[in-house]
């Protein structure tokens, strides 16, 4: 069960509620699409699932099939009290009205590992998934629906222009792919931009890094990113460091792979 297009206009219509562009609100209308991504998620009656975003419930709906405990946190309190309406016999889903960037993660997610399945505004998209990567380890997995130049910078190799930042984070946490395309068409309004789905899956984070000191390198690197390193890290890294960890200092930021951060890290901290 999912909503179409006349189905989303006869709800916002009966709850008397408008889309919001400020908010990001595009919702998917497409029931095939919203199937795949259910599928995707790979979840079962197992499962926690955390849905940020959920509107009227297309997802979730979807979602709801396949039987797991579904939280959804929706910002717009007018979509949070039509969507608990609309999902008020399912028990297994609840709905808090909640802004994702500030709400208590540690205690909506206890102890339990979730799952997080969502079609991520794209104002809060980059930021968000950073900070649960950093911040929330009990969500194990994510399937984000996201700007497909976001989706890009996720998934993003060394010597790419899309590589950056956030991609070392994504990588330093987690494997990362995109797995879709999703176009614009399938959503009202429709967006200025296409969309792609990523599968963010964590990995075992390599203990004997000082996470706050690499990134503080990366940060700092990247902040100059046409300079090359032996510019942009002159207050930090001495060209005796950038010789003991077999970095050249003319190269650039986005080429230094995950593991030779690891290496200036170690040695600058050392």
């Amino acid at each position: 069960m999912t909503h179409n297009s006349s189905q989303i206009k006869a709800l916002l219509h009966e709850h008397n509620l408008h889309l919001r562009r400020d908010l990001g609100q595009n919702f998917m209308v497409d029931a095939n699409t919203v199937r795949k991504i259910a599928a995707l998620a790979e979840i079962d009656a197992q499962d926690n699932v955390i849905e940020i975003g959920p509107g009227l419930g297309s997802l979730t709906l979807a979602l709801n099939e396949y039987g797991p405990k579904i939280i959804a946190v929706e910002y717009d309190s007018g979509m949070a009290a039509a969507l608990r309406t609309i999902v008020a016999e399912h028990n297994n889903i609840t709905v808090i009205e909640a802004d994702a960037m500030r709400v208590d993660w540690s205690d909506l997610v206890g102890d339990s590992t979730w799952v997080l399945v969502a079609n991520l505004p794209y104002n809060i998209a980059t930021p968000l998934v950073c900070d649960l990567l950093d911040e929330v380890p009990n969500i194990e997995r994510m399937l984000i629906l996201v700007q497909d130049e976001a989706a890009d910078r996720f998934v993003a190799l060394p010597g790419s222009k899309q590589y950056g930042a956030v991609s070392i984070k994504v990588a330093h946490y987690a494997e990362a792919r995109k797995v879709a395309h999703v176009p614009r068409t399938v959503f009202i309004p429709q967006p200025n931009v296409e969309s792609a789905l990523v599968d963010i899956r964590r990995r075992q984070v390599v203990e004997d890094i000082s996470t706050e000191a690499m990134f503080s390198l990366v940060k700092t690197a990247f902040g100059q990113r046409r300079k090359m390193l032996r510019r942009s890290l002159s207050s930090v890294v001495s060209s005796e460091q950038f010789d003991e960890a077999g970095i050249a200092p003319d190269r650039r930021p986005e080429t230094v792979a995950l593991e030779e951060w690891y290496n200036l890290t170690k040695v600058v901290s050392s």
